[in-house]
């Protein structure tokens, strides 16, 4: 989890009361200190209060032992915050969506990416949908980022509006797939790779290959209890390649057009 966490702005979800209480979220660090967390300068995010990042193990055990369950992270590193180094598309369906609308779904958006010429991993969320991750090198702010990112999902929802929608709201995505774009701007967080989600079951958000997307049941395929020993029979990281591939969406954002 480690990789996925380290020197980015991070928004916890605490459960001081379990998941069935009152959840919150801490962005910042003016609320309850936790050791090891490390707070950065307010220069960093201007008008802000400091943010936090979880860098070290003994920083994400002091999370987690202050009731933290979910780690949010933003989509750009602290030493280039203005500049993100991915992209992500969530893809959370609407109520009388089948799941292997989802898993189509998934395969439709890694299609469009690859005739962009642009590779992507996924990941389940944990929760109700998969997120498709695009690696990115850092060129771009995040204005033109989101921007790609809008005209990549409206572009979805232009060719094959049976099936995906780029509105959010219960109406406008019943029977559909959301993708949602607007986790790609400044200061949006989605849940990271290994985190768990607190809701009922509370799934883990597993990165997987592309090859496992028809074999998996749920976005909650595994949970707290049954990741741990998922990962102990793997041997091999299907995002081994993400780290080291570094794209731009700048030819992409010109064939949109």
């Amino acid at each position: 989890m480690l990789p996925h966490l380290k020197d980015r702005p991070i928004a916890l979800v605490r459960a001081p009361d379990g998941i069935d209480g009152q959840l919150f979220f801490q962005k910042h660090a003016e609320r309850t200190a936790m050791p090891g967390l490390t707070a950065h300068e307010r220069d960093l995010w201007p008008g802000h209060p400091p943010l936090l990042t979880v860098d070290t193990l003994d920083a994400l055990l002091s999370a987690a032992q202050m009731n933290t369950i979910e780690f949010h992270t933003w989509n750009s590193l602290v030493p280039v915050v203005s500049k993100p180094d991915r992209v992500i598309f969530d893809l959370d369906p609407g109520d009388g969506v089948k799941w292997s609308h989802v898993q189509e779904a998934a395969l439709l958006v890694r299609t469009l990416l690859a005739e962009l010429k642009l590779e992507a991993w996924l990941k389940t969320s944990g929760g109700k949908g998969l997120h498709v991750v695009v690696p990115l090198a850092t060129r771009l702010e995040y204005a033109t980022v989101k921007s790609f990112s809008q005209a990549f999902v409206r572009h979805l929802a232009r060719t094959i509006p049976e099936r995906f929608s780029a509105v959010s709201g219960p109406a406008n995505r019943l029977g559909k797939v959301y993708v949602d774009y607007l986790r790609n701007g400044k200061g949006q967080t989605t849940a990271a790779a290994f985190s768990a989600r607190a809701r009922p079951g509370m799934g883990v958000s597993m990165p997987i290959a592309w090859e496992q997307v028809t074999e998996i049941k749920s976005g909650a395929q595994w949970t707290v209890q049954t990741a741990r020993e998922y990962l102990s029979f793997q041997t091999q990281d299907p995002w081994a390649a993400y780290w080291t591939t570094k794209q731009t969406v700048a030819a992409a954002i010109k064939r949109l057009a």
